[in-house]
């Protein structure tokens, strides 16, 4: 499966009074690496969408583990772990060195942006998708 790294440093914006990543920055890292992942893959996601279609995230699960803390180097990580029609399944993880800050997993589904309604995938992204899921590749910003 393809994995993408994406470094993130940790400003005073990110955490909380205690110095301690917010929580809900977790899925704003995680958002970051899976639109670097699809990137990387060499798909425009501004051109997927000039029909009107609209990415959205259907599901979103977390685990907290660790604190990141203010000042910290952390690495954000997104694994396309399946691909169906409309769907989308990533794989997701905070990392600080070999400790695992936060891990996840998150659903996104491609949409009709007037209606709501699921829409297919154009064959080209599937396709890509389809092959992320079975490579080895590890990919980063490093």
């Amino acid at each position: 499966m393809l994995e993408y790294k994406l470094p993130i440093r940790v400003y005073i914006e990110d955490t909380d009074a205690g110095g301690i990543v917010y929580y809900v920055n977790y899925l704003k890292y995680f958002e970051r690496a899976r639109t670097e992942l699809i990137r990387s893959m060499g798909v425009d996601k501004t051109a997927v969408m000039e029909d009107g279609s609209v990415f959205v995230v259907t599901s979103a699960s977390i685990d907290y583990l660790l604190p990141a803390r203010l000042d910290d180097e952390i690495v954000a990580r997104a694994t396309v772990i399946d691909a169906g029609g409309a769907s989308i399944v990533f794989e997701q993880a905070v990392s600080r060195g070999d400790e695992i800050l936060a891990r996840g997993k998150v659903t996104a589904a491609l949409t009709d942006g007037q209606t709501g309604r699921p829409k297919r995938m154009p064959v080209a992204l599937r396709s890509a998708l389809k092959a992320a899921v079975n490579s080895s590749e590890v990919t980063d910003d490093r």
